[in-house]
């Protein structure tokens, strides 16, 4: 069975021909599936946020740049681990982008043994965002599944009220709540009170 999906993918994005070769072929060579980009404008047009991936780019190119691209990144909430390509001058804007969350950065030129361990950690953190990406959103498919009425009851069920205090505040009768209650546990696939509170809550 091939690695490379396990692997995930790694996007390189350069306007230098030269180095995008360069990184696809030492990066292909240890089984990683590549795909790159001339530009961050045409990255942005393709990029699938619901791919287990991270980014390399340069950290200067014509058009809209490295930095500029993980500000567009940052504003999507996109989970893509980051790394940035740098020349020698470029060091102190490429510490920046760490503020900003960056993972590391390489400088040119580069060798093997700097850009395969970057990658490897890069994909590790996107294999994690992935799958709590995706518990996040299979928790927010669930609770769409309940009414208004039945989101208020389990609002106050995981604030800790009982039955009549919820009864109360909603001005129904407590069977009606016992009603909810059932209705909500069977919603969410919930056996117990405690596996209710762990899906409301997003706990593993």
């Amino acid at each position: 069975m091939s690695l490379i999906p396990k692997r995930g993918t790694v996007y390189v994005v350069d306007d230098d021909e030269a180095v995008r070769d360069s990184v696809q072929w030492l990066l292909e060579g240890q089984d990683f599936r590549v795909r790159s980009f001339e530009s961050s404008e045409v990255f942005l047009a393709r990029y699938d946020p619901r791919e287990v991936a991270c980014l390399i780019v340069d950290i200067r190119m014509d058009g809209m740049s490295g930095l500029e691209l993980q500000d567009r990144l940052i504003e999507r909430n996109s989970p893509l681990p980051v790394a940035f390509i740098t020349g020698h001058g470029d060091v102190p804007l490429a510490v920046d982008t760490m503020k900003k969350g960056a993972m590391d950065f390489i400088q040119k030129p580069f060798k093997e043994e700097q850009l395969v361990p970057l990658v490897e950690r890069m994909l590790e953190q996107a294999r994690a965002s992935f799958a709590e990406h995706q518990q996040a959103a299979s928790r927010e498919a669930l609770l769409a599944k309940l009414t208004g009425r039945e989101a208020q009851v389990l609002e106050r069920i995981v604030a800790g009220r009982l039955n009549k205090q919820i009864a109360d505040d909603l001005g129904i009768s407590i069977k009606t709540v016992e009603a909810h209650r059932a209705n909500i546990m069977e919603k969410l696939g919930a056996n117990t009170v405690a596996d209710l509170l762990k899906i409301a809550l997003g706990q593993k």
